[in-house]
């Protein structure tokens, strides 16, 4: 991410991350302009690139290959990324609606979401078959048919290029993997209309050579479990998909912003009829120029799409005006290494013809994964002794930005012991015992409502950890420097989400504070009730169980995000896991002799905690703990929290293994560590029986503080 000391004073919003939005925010990581926050809102944390995706169908592209990494581009380009799926548009207030979360305002927004391919018009098609569009959803669903064994049967409705493209790709795949396979393209007219006659041609001989059954002047009536109904026969399936023709996503219909036929209309400035949104790609239509929906045109609207919106953020200068090329080279994989070309008339065709391709799409996708480094600021020199050690090392964010145990119990213990306290702190008032806790977290993610969720769950973890139910809670708020426009609108982004997440937990806000600084920081002082002995760090027993519910790495998967080397489909699925609520976890190891949350410590330090107030030992499984889909391969490469050096201090004779260093990464908001009586088979069970990736990882034993690692 690249900081910026000036304040924010307009929101820039990009709704989907197709392949303009893509460039754009390469081309705002180079350049961004101060004062403007720039937000991407898209459903998952990658996108497919379709100029890959019947090579990646095919088998001769990994998932990987063809997937544009958001997260990464995001952080790149100093972006909050909301993951969700945009579903409507409010004019009015400015603002897009995403479900189960705020409403997003905008200063400026561009829309490039793309199409559908879904058939919602034939019966059966949302249960038994699969959209070509979106991709991502298209891709998984082929290679979970194609792990499966046996002869198959796949139906491909729509015969244009892209029908073919898929089939054609599939048919390659399923030979190699040695599965018998008959192969059917099903088109309500002729296939094939939109190529010129040599080229359709050649397309038509290469699908007979592939064994394709073509359907021609056929209707789809139905799609059943067992195929595709057509006009008096059905033709048997196990694998269906609708290619035939774009469909823009209804939502657009509601915005109010003028269309064609559910596209939005936009003039050559790439602006739909409110000056305020822009739009690109196959979801916008060109009446000034008008093309067929082509993957090109929207690479190509990028550059432009760009500047505009840089110009429209300033409120200066003349925008520059997109003009389609009238014909553009198509290339049409044809299963094996082989494509056809077309343009200007020319047919070709050849294993050549796919290398060529093959060049050109990995020179767009290189272009978004090998992201320039951009160069930190010089240390100031002359600069006092020190400084070097510092200057040059990114504090992580969460936990991983906590002081080291060793400096916090020498600043908050007294006495000789020296022993770490309870999670939350216990006071007695009126006969009643309360529950008391603070915490707060610097920033991990530039969405401030993901930010809540987490920070909220890792404050209600102390409480929850004590067998507490939360009361009462106080918030810390540090926002951004940015004007009061953008301020009121974060804060509010913050306390509807904070709101509803105490609510959820049984407690109110009743008050806090709020401030400006360098990044968003957000904490919580939460008061609670026990009913009956609270659970703390003492009451161990030698023969417990040791249950954790939830798996480890989440401080090193932020770090690598920080540094742009965890993939953002695990870094979406460690924001997920952090963000889970420990409140039923909480209650059923209700029954349990001691517990803790593990956060910054680690799982090594916060048991520690729990094997010195005990006064015992304790026995990991190293094979037994959980890991997060990510970790270990980033600790192999030597990522590692801000916290670490800290957390290993304690432990000196920790092998040096990606899995050992795990066990002291800092978590945020991580799982909850209890010591349960007997072998803890029924607790895991519940706890497994209600969503939470909760194991047995260990045993307490005799042995005061002696912890062994098998």
């Amino acid at each position: 991410m690249q900081p910026s000391s000036h304040p924010f004073t307009r929101d820039l919003v990009l709704v989907g991350g197709g392949h303009s939005h893509a460039q754009v925010l390469r081309s705002w990581g180079m350049k961004p302009l101060p004062g403007a926050r720039l937000t991407l809102i898209n459903p998952g944390p990658t996108a497919a690139y379709s100029g890959m995706l019947p090579g990646h169908i095919a088998g001769h592209y990994t998932r990987d290959a063809l997937e544009i990494d958001l997260v990464r581009l995001a952080r790149f380009a100093g972006t909050r990324l909301i993951l969700g799926a945009a579903e409507g548009i409010d004019l009015s207030r400015g603002e897009v609606h995403v479900a189960a979360r705020p409403p997003i305002a905008f200063d400026l927004a561009s829309i490039d979401i793309g199409i559908t391919t879904a058939m919602p018009e034939i019966p059966g098609f949302a249960e038994n078959a699969i959209p070509a569009k979106p991709l991502e959803r298209f891709a998984a669903a082929w290679q979970s048919f194609l792990r499966t064994s046996g002869p198959a049967s796949v139906a491909m409705i729509g015969g244009g290029v892209a029908g073919a493209e898929l089939i054609l790709a599939m048919g390659h795949a399923l030979s190699q993997a040695e599965r018998p396979a008959k192969l059917h393209l099903i088109e309500r007219d002729t296939v094939l209309t939109a190529l010129p006659d040599r080229s359709a041609k050649r397309l038509r001989a290469a699908l007979e050579r592939a064994g394709v059954t073509l359907h021609e002047g056929a209707d789809v009536r139905a799609i059943t479990p067992d195929g595709v109904t057509l006009d008096g026969y059905e033709i048997e399936a196990d694998f269906v998909c609708g290619a035939a023709g774009a469909r823009p996503h209804p939502w657009l219909a509601e915005t109010g912003l003028a269309q064609q036929h559910g596209y939005l209309s936009i003039d050559p400035q790439l602006r739909t009829s409110d000056p305020r949104i822009f739009a690109a790609g196959d979801c916008a239509h060109m009446p000034f120029a008008p093309r067929p929906k082509a993957g090109v045109y929207a690479v190509r609207q990028a550059p432009v799409l760009a500047q505009n919106l840089y110009l429209a953020l300033r409120e200066a200068g003349t925008m520059k005006r997109f003009q389609p090329q009238k014909d553009y080279l198509k290339l049409v994989s044809m299963g094996e290494k082989t494509a056809l070309g077309d343009r200007f008339g020319l047919s070709f065709a050849g294993p050549w013809v796919w290398r060529w391709k093959d060049r050109i799409d990995r020179k767009f996708m290189s272009k978004l994964k090998d992201l320039p480094q951009m160069a930190l600021p010089a240390l100031p020199d002359p600069r006092a002794a020190g400084a070097a050690d510092l200057g040059d090392k990114v504090l992580c964010g969460g936990c991983g930005a906590k002081l080291g145990q060793g400096a916090l119990m020498a600043a908050l213990c007294e006495g000789p012991s020296n022993l770490p306290g309870d999670d939350a702190a216990l006071v007695r008032i009126g006969g009643a015992e309360l529950v008391f806790s603070t915490d707060h977290l610097r920033e991990i993610t530039a969405d401030p409502v993901t930010m809540t969720r987490i920070a909220a769950q890792h404050a209600l973890g102390d409480i929850w950890a004590m067998g507490g139910q939360p009361q009462a809670v106080l918030t810390s708020l540090v926002l951004p420097r940015m004007s009061p426009r953008l301020a009121s609108r974060t804060l509010d982004e913050i306390m509807t989400t904070a709101r509803a997440i105490m609510r959820a937990a049984g407690a109110e806000i009743v008050g806090g504070h709020t401030s400006q600084g360098a990044e968003l920081t957000i904490g919580f002082t939460i008061a609670g009730t026990c009913e009956g002995t609270a659970i703390g760090l003492a009451g161990a027993r030698p023969g417990d169980a040791l249950i954790l519910t939830k798996p480890l790495g989440s401080g090193v998967l932020m770090a690598g995000e920080m540094a742009g080397l965890a993939r953002g489909e695990d870094v979406a699925a460690a924001l997920h896991r952090m963000v889970q609520s420990q409140a039923q976890a909480s209650t059923l190891l209700k029954d349990a002799h001691a517990m803790t949350d593990v956060t910054g410590f680690g799982l090594l330090g916060h048991l520690r905690n729990i094997c010195l107030n005990s006064n015992v030992g304790a026995e990991i499984t190293l094979e037994a703990v959980p890991f997060m889909k990510g970790a270990v391969e980033l600790a192999r490469q030597g990522v590692r929290s801000s916290l670490y050096p800290d957390n290993r201090a304690p432990f000196p004779d920790l092998a040096d293994s990606a899995l050992h260093d795990l066990l002291i990464d800092p978590q945020t908001s991580g799982g909850l560590l209890a010591a349960a009586p007997g072998d803890g088979t029924e607790p895991l069970a519940a706890l497994n029986g209600a969503g939470y990736e909760a194991a047995r990882i260990g045993i307490v034993t005799e042995g005061a503080g002696q912890i062994r690692i098998v």
